[in-house]
């Protein structure tokens, strides 16, 4: 039996409307995906015969995404900051929200010789959106996965982005013996027992990524106090956190004696990052 493109995603967005609102763009995402094509491709040539091994691939990939498993650990890739990050189901998903700390990050410092450290890095977003583009900045990454650390690794060797250093360990604890000019860090920050946390996407991300004791505090709340002792006084502390979350963060800030505590808001409008001053 003979399979065109054209009928292939039209079968395939039809299956998936259960389980997304954009059924079209994800079955295109998948067919792209497995012939190693561009989705134009597939507008261009849209009777283009399909072999039957490259159609097992795409009803194999359809499958998996029927029983919700996330495009970007089904396709391996992920961008952001107009970076291309290959992903596995060790490490978070990046999210365009945490953009926003990346942006915050660039605007707020200015030296050219900055020594930044970015906690809990997973695939190395954060950490090489900034590297890519502060070059003379000294950049150090830490994670307590293993696992997690040597996808950020691959990404940073396959983006040739290899002066960022990587290291195995819990927040600020696995750092250096230096001050730097700003600590940023996207923790787990919802609460164990959300609901959330066994729906979508997130049933297939690493729970270690996502969820943090204490109401989802506990985190944000340990990263506040061990970065006192690493930032330079005027130094700065970049939260991503819950939407929320902002007063209780600003709270954890006030009583460790931190200063210029500041809120931001995402695309949405909901209070996203918190920056404060050492």
């Amino acid at each position: 039996m003979q399979h065109v493109i054209v009928v292939a995603l039209s079968h395939a967005a039809q299956q998936l409307a259960v389980v997304t609102d954009v059924p079209r763009l994800e079955a295109e995402i998948l067919l792209a995906h497995v012939l190693q094509v561009s989705r134009s491709y597939l507008h261009t040539w849209p009777e283009k015969i399909i072999t039957l091994e490259q159609h097992d691939a795409f009803s194999h990939l359809l499958a998996r995404r029927l029983q919700g498993e996330p495009i970007a650990y089904l396709i391996g890739h992920r961008e952001f900051w107009s970076i291309d990050l290959t992903l596995t189901p060790d490490v978070l998903i990046p999210r365009p929200e945490t953009e926003l700390l990346v942006e915050l990050v660039l605007q707020s410092i200015h030296a050219d010789n900055a020594v930044i450290a970015d906690l809990g890095t997973g695939s190395g977003a954060i950490a090489l959106a900034l590297a890519q583009e502060r070059p003379s900045w000294q950049v150090y990454a830490t994670d307590a996965s293993h696992a997690a650390l040597a996808v950020a690794k691959y990404n940073a060797k396959r983006l040739n982005l290899e002066r960022v250093t990587f290291l195995a360990g819990s927040w600020c604890q696995a750092l250096p013996d230096l001050k730097f000019d700003a600590i940023v860090s996207n923790p787990p920050y919802i609460a164990e027992e959300d609901a959330h946390l066994n729906q979508g996407d997130l049933r297939f991300e690493p729970r270690c990524a996502l969820a943090s004791a204490e109401r989802g505090l506990q985190d944000l709340k340990q990263i506040i106090w061990q970065a006192k002792d690493y930032l330079k006084p005027g130094g700065f502390l970049f939260l991503e956190h819950g939407f929320d979350q902002a007063k209780d963060v600003a709270t954890f800030f006030v009583k460790a004696d931190y200063t210029l505590i500041t809120h931001h808001a995402d695309l949405s409008g909901l209070d996203r990052v918190t920056i404060a001053c050492r």
